[in-house]
C-alpha cells in the first residue's frame, strides 16, 4: 500500500523508524539533562534569580511596557508596509514599462539594504532634517526602517500571489467585459489573499523580531531593551533572557495560529456554491457590457 508521496513502510522499516525515534528521544533527554546540570553548577537555577518574575513590579515596570512598544512598532510597520507593498507589487505587473521599471528599482533597492542600516539612516535623517524629538526619534526610525524593507518584501509576495493564480481567472474576467483594474480588485486580489496569507504572517513575525534591532542600536525601549534594564536591577541576566525568549515564542505562536485559523476560514468561505449567475449579478460587475448584451439578446 502506498500514497502519493511515499510507499508505506514495511516491518523492517517500521522497526528501524522506531529505533531511530528511541535514539532521538534518548539524545534529547541527555541534552536536556546536560543543560540542567550546567545551569545548576553555574548557580542559575537559584530561586532568587527567578523570583522577581513572580512579582508585579518586574512586569508592570519593565516587561509589559517593553512588550507594548514592540507591538506598537510592529503594528504601525505592518499597517503601513502592507498597502505600500501591495501598490508596488501590482505596479510591477503593470502594462506600462515605465511603471514596472520604477517599481522594480524601488523594490530591489530596499530589499538589498539590511533593515538595521535603514533604521540607522532613518534615525540620522530625522535628527538632521526634521523636528522630531529625541524621545520619539527611535520609534520613528524603527518604523521607517521596517516599512521600507518589509514593503519591498511584501511587494514580491503580492506579485507572486497574483501570478500563482490560473490564467483562466483573468481570461474569464476579460470575457465578461471587466477592465484590468476591475479584474485586479474584484477577481485576482481576493483570491490571492488566501495564497499570500502564510507569507504575510511570516513577514509579520519577522517584523516583531526585528523591532529588537532598534532596541540594541537606537535605544528604542522595546521588550529586549527593557530586559537589559531589568537584568541590571535584579542581577538575573540568564533568567531574563529565558523569560523574554518565552514571551517572543508565545507571541509568534499566537500570530501563526491565528493565521492558520484565518486561512482555513477563508478557504471554506471561498468554496463555490455551484450557483449560476444571472443577468442581474453580471450587471453589478459590469453594467455597460452586460446591458448591451442583454439588449441585443432581447432584440433578437
Amino acid at each position: 500500500m502506498s500514497s502519493v508521496l511515499y510507499d508505506t513502510p514495511g516491518p523492517r522499516a517500521r522497526r528501524r523508524n522506531a529505533l531511530l525515534s528511541v535514539v532521538f528521544v534518548v539524545l534529547l533527554a541527555a541534552l536536556a539533562w546536560w543543560v540542567w546540570t550546567t545551569m545548576d553548577d553555574k548557580q542559575q537555577l537559584k530561586w532568587a534569580l527567578w523570583q522577581p518574575f513572580t512579582t508585579s513590579e518586574a512586569w508592570t515596570t519593565y516587561l509589559l511596557p517593553g512588550l507594548g512598544n514592540t507591538l506598537k512598532a510592529a503594528a504601525l510597520s505592518m499597517v503601513i508596509a502592507l498597502p505600500l507593498g501591495a501598490v508596488f507589487g501590482i505596479a510591477r505587473l503593470s502594462d506600462h514599462r515605465w511603471v514596472r521599471a520604477v517599481a522594480s528599482v524601488v523594490v530591489e533597492f530596499f530589499r538589498a539594504i539590511p533593515v538595521l542600516l535603514l533604521m540607522l539612516f532613518a534615525s540620522e535623517f530625522y535628527n538632521l532634517y526634521t523636528q522630531v524629538s529625541s524621545d520619539d526619534r527611535p520609534l520613528y526610525a524603527v518604523v521607517t526602517g521596517l516599512v521600507l524593507y518589509n514593503a519591498s518584501v511584501l511587494a514580491e509576495v503580492v506579485r507572486a500571489g497574483i501570478l500563482a493564480l490560473p490564467k483562466g481567472q483573468t481570461e474569464a474576467a476579460y470575457a465578461i467585459g471587466l477592465r484590468k483594474g476591475q479584474t485586479m480588485t474584484s477577481i485576482l486580489l481576493p483570491q490571492a489573499v488566501t495564497v499570500m496569507l502564510p507569507a504575510i504572517v511570516s513577514q509579520l513575525v519577522v517584523i516583531v523580531k526585528d523591532t529588537a534591532l532598534g532596541g540594541v542600536m537606537l535605544g528604542f525601549t522595546e521588550l529586549l531593551n527593557n530586559r537589559g534594564t531589568l537584568a541590571a536591577n535584579y542581577a538575573n541576566v540568564f533568567a531574563s533572557f529565558v523569560v523574554v525568549a518565552a514571551i517572543y515564542i508565545v507571541l509568534n505562536f499566537a500570530l501563526t495560529s491565528f493565521a492558520s485559523w484565518l486561512e482555513r476560514r477563508l478557504r471554506r468561505s471561498k468554496r463555490s456554491t455551484g450557483a449560476v449567475l444571472g443577468a442581474e449579478d453580471l450587471e453589478e460587475l459590469n453594467p455597460a457590457a452586460v446591458g448591451g448584451t442583454v439588449g441585443t439578446g432581447s432584440a433578437a
